[in-house]
């Protein structure tokens, strides 16, 4: 049936029956394109009747509809043509897992962070009434993205300009709430109707028009109103933001959609709809288990079997592990996470220690600083969050942590190029945006070994640190012996050219110097370890053969390679020839991290190339 589908314009028309074959169809696609690529299956699977009823109510993409996070936006990428393109999902070259402006007009705002469509719907609204346009804009925010404090800044904006803002309250609770059935289901359908609305604005007009008891009983009215509505609906915090408060509906009740967003859409005020989905539905295995299918990998479709090498372990489960380890033997270290239990590693921290785990819910701000208070007072805080989110917390590190020089570890999962999530997701900047902060060590392991050392370093040592590293699967490594803070060590002896790697590149490095020993170029390699501060005897040393490549799975402005370039100036050794490899000037589209690290030349035959071209120009690493 989805070949059918060209735009919206094609579903309008649909019948009762058409449009369940629809929803059973999109369900369909999207766990056959998940189970042999990955991505986001369960928040997707939670919303095919809300993105239906969505496209069928509202005249897109005149009618703006921002999808936050934008990990459930499958269905509508389905919805707005783009099943052709559908198999290239996460793909190099192919669709976005998200929702990207560049790719479609029906994505009106590109999103992969979460909490920013009530903010960025309520300024559409404002340009829109600054061009004297009408359309109508939809913000669907899920309720886990509702614990940023952003999405209530954009909630108290909205609600004082009191314009046309719908927001749909994505709550994907694992079972429908006891307040979604027939009463609450009439009550919406009184509360959104344009008689109750009329007669609401004009018994507030009469009561007004009293002479000098008018005021007074409109808020009378007003509180009595208010108490009804708190006692048969949950909804009065909105109510106070300035929102007409509906709900809560049963969002997978296609009829019942369209019937409340069709009143609503008529509405001149902001409104919120608080819609209730089961994540993952219709697909058992992620209904029974939607944390683990909410991000996944390739899996059978038939069993929700992870595919062969699924089941590896990760940088993350390492980090887990070791800090479980370090936990045992210090009482006072605790983790903190931002809504990414899983995800880094700490399930196991927090089943062995559940009064010294905080997950605070997507509030990274707020994660560092409560890390920052606890810290304060002698705790010994371990705050486990993905690069690309960190940077929201920025004025934190800055302000509450480093300023202050508090023992804070921050523990940075998703370190450089994460792959098909794209530059949403990319861990590409941190060395950059940490290295600057006055009191913080930054560090980086070569491998899951030496990370257990850095966590137990940053466990000693008297102020914060950071320790990023990478996504991916773990192979085995030698143990990895104590060291101090800004200590590096030389890998590999050589006199023609001197590789510095840092993090992810020392593995690709140390194989790109065996290469070129083969075709008789001696290269040093040299594991530096830490972004800050420098090893600066070891930098001496390689800057003993005249010749320097620095390598790093991050911004090259004001990284790992900066630094080195500032150390060299301040050590007067300017002559030396330097090449930095790293992420050059731009945003990194989606891919395999394979193919990402080929393309920005941070791989084994992009470090064999630029270490040659210094030594030889004529050698080129070797086809095949």
């Amino acid at each position: 049936m989805l070949e059918k589908i060209k735009s919206p314009k094609d579903i309008r028309d649909l019948d009762a029956e058409g449009l369940d074959e629809l929803a059973k169809d999109l369900r369909r696609v999207i766990i056959d394109q998940v189970s042999q690529a990955g991505g986001h299956l369960a928040p997707s699977l939670g919303v095919v009747e809300l993105s239906i009823a969505l496209h069928r109510v509202f005249d897109t993409p005149r009618d703006k509809i921002i999808w936050d996070v934008g990990h459930q936006a499958y269905a509508h990428k389905l919805l707005t043509g783009r099943y052709g393109r559908f198999p290239s999902l996460r793909k190099l070259k192919g669709l976005s897992g998200f929702p990207k402006m560049e790719e479609s007009p029906y994505d009106a705002f590109g999103t992969g962070h979460s909490s920013t469509s009530i903010s960025a719907a309520t300024g559409m609204i404002e340009a829109r009434d600054r061009a004297g346009d009408s359309f109508k804009v939809v913000a669907v925010i899920g309720d886990g993205a509702m614990t940023a404090g952003l999405a209530f800044e954009g909630l108290n904006h909205a609600g004082q300009l009191g314009k046309d803002l719908i927001v749909v309250l994505n709550d994907n609770k694992m079972s429908i709430s006891r307040n979604v059935g027939a009463l609450s289901a009439y009550l919406n359908r009184i509360l959104t109707g344009e008689a109750f609305l009329r007669f609401k604005k004009e018994s507030k007009q009469l009561i007004e028009s009293i002479p000098m008891l008018g005021d007074t009983m409109s808020k009378f009215a007003q509180k009595m109103e208010e108490h009804v509505k708190g006692f048969l609906l949950p909804g009065m915090v909105f109510e106070e933001l300035g929102f007409n408060y509906v709900g809560p509906i049963d969002g997978h009740n296609l009829k019942l959609l369209e019937e409340t967003l069709g009143k609503i859409r008529k509405n001149e005020g902001p409104t919120l709809i608080h819609v209730i989905t089961h994540k993952g539905k219709g697909y058992e295995f992620s209904e029974k288990d939607p944390s683990h299918f909410h991000g996944t990998g390739p899996f059978q479709a038939e069993t929700g079997e992870p595919v062969s090498g699924g089941g590896r372990t990760t940088y993350s489960d390492a980090f887990g592990e070791a800090l479980r380890e370090l936990a045992d033997r210090d009482p006072r270290v605790v983790a903190i996470t931002a809504a990414m239990k899983e995800g880094t590693g700490l399930t196991g921290f927090a089943e062995r220690y559940p009064n010294r785990f905080y997950d605070v819910g997507i509030a990274e701000p707020h994660a560092v600083t409560f890390a920052a208070g606890l810290a304060a007072l002698g705790v010994r805080p371990v705050v486990a969050i993905y690069s690309t989110f960190l940077q929201r917390a920025y004025d934190q590190i800055v302000h509450d942590v480093c300023l202050q020089r508090l023992h804070v570890v921050f523990a940075i999962d998703r370190g450089g190029l994460v792959g098909e999530d794209g530059p949403t997701h990319h861990g590409v900047f941190d060395l950059t945006y940490l290295r600057h902060i006055p009191n913080l060590v930054v560090m980086a392991p070569k491998d899951h070994m030496e990370l257990r050392e850095m966590l137990s370093l940053a466990l000693r040592h008297d102020g914060p640190s950071a320790i990023r590293f990478p996504r991916g699967n773990i192979s085995e490594a030698p143990p990895c012996g104590p060291f101090g803070i800004g200590e590096g060590e030389t890998l590999r002896e050589g006199h023609d050219v001197s590789i510095l790697a840092i993090g992810s590149t020392v593995g690709p490095a140390l194989a790109a110097a065996a290469g070129l020993q083969r075709e008789g170029i001696s290269a040093g390699v040299f594991n530096m370890r830490f972004c800050k501060p420098l090893d600066l005897q070891k930098l001496k040393e390689a800057a003993a053969t005249g010749r320097i490549v620095t390598v790093e799975e991050n911004s090259l402005q004001g990284g790992f390679g900066s630094a080195v370039l500032e150390a060299l100036h301040r050590m007067g050794l300017g002559g030396v020839e330097v090449r930095m490899l790293g992420i050059p000037d731009q945003f990194i589209e989606h891919g395999s991290q394979a193919e990402l690290r080929r393309l920005c030349g941070i791989d084994e035959e992009g470090i064999y190339n630029a270490s040659a071209a210094l030594v030889r120009e004529d050698l080129k690493f070797p086809a095949g």
